[in-house]
């Protein structure tokens, strides 16, 4: 009988995991075990059961014969993944409503939605309430997912969310005042409270689509809003922030539609 193969240790992986979301570990950087185990203080042999579970979830890729390296991103992959999660999340809303639990879906997600009320109203600094608002934002998504009961779904969505971008928790804006940032994410959290109507409604067409309809304002900002449909991406690779970090910003949005929407925005998914 053949013998299941180590698990790589789960300090080693999630260290290695934020290092790589972060940025601090570059795209295209080789890594080497012995410089990793020094660095979180390990020995190599977590370090070397972690790099290939890693590659597995597609944030590393093969160097030479036995090395790995910081796997470089793509604006188009990014914009890919997103719409996968976009579709994937609509996905799992749908079957949740189809399966008679819409009400109960929107009862779990109405204290989430009382915190980002609170939040946007808090008059807290800026930086602080990206910040927080992008931690909700994960939850309230995470929630979703969890309810739908389909681990397969599961894993599809957390391969998509490993790409640079395509998250919930990412909070990225460039060159906007606060008010202006206040508003784009006040818009994102009005998304929340029409997913949870349609849930409490039992509309299982108008919530998939309203979370397809979530993903545009992220992917504006990753085509950087002057990308025509099927033109080539940017040649810089987006860089990676998470939930609490501030990442560079993408150009300048265009002002809000006369029905408030803004036409451009960054990621407030």
């Amino acid at each position: 009988m053949k013998r299941a193969e180590p698990q790589p240790a789960p300090s080693a992986m999630v260290r290695l995991r934020e290092l790589i979301l972060r940025g601090t570990l570059k795209p295209g950087q080789r890594l080497l075990e012995i410089d990793l185990a020094e660095r979180l203080q390990l020995s190599r042999t977590p370090i070397r059961q972690a790099l290939p579970a890693l590659a597995l979830e597609g944030l590393l890729v093969r160097a030479g014969q036995r090395g790995y390296a910081v796997r470089s991103f793509t604006v188009a992959e990014s914009l890919s993944a997103l719409r996968l999660r976009a579709v994937l999340e609509g996905h799992a809303a749908r079957s949740i409503v189809l399966e008679g639990r819409g009400v109960q879906m929107a009862v779990a997600l109405q204290p989430l939605l009382d915190d980002g009320d609170t939040l946007l109203a808090s008059g807290l600094p800026m930086e602080v309430i990206e910040e927080q608002y992008g931690r909700m934002n994960i939850r309230l998504h995470a929630l979703v997912v969890e309810r739908s009961a389909d681990d397969l779904l599961h894993n599809l969505i957390a391969r998509c969310n490993v790409v640079p971008f395509t998250g919930p928790g990412v909070i990225a804006f460039e060159h906007r005042a606060a008010g202006e940032v206040i508003d784009l994410l006040r818009y994102a959290h009005r998304q929340h409270h029409a997913i949870a109507d349609a849930f409490r409604c039992g509309d299982a067409t108008r919530v998939e689509m309203l979370f397809r309809e979530h993903a545009t304002t992220q992917e504006d900002s990753l085509r950087g809003g002057d990308l025509a449909a099927g033109a080539a991406p940017p040649p810089r690779e987006p860089r990676i922030a998470r939930s609490g970090k501030r990442s560079r910003r993408p150009a300048e949005p265009s002002a809000p539609s006369a029905a408030g929407q803004p036409t451009r925005a960054t990621d407030v998914r």
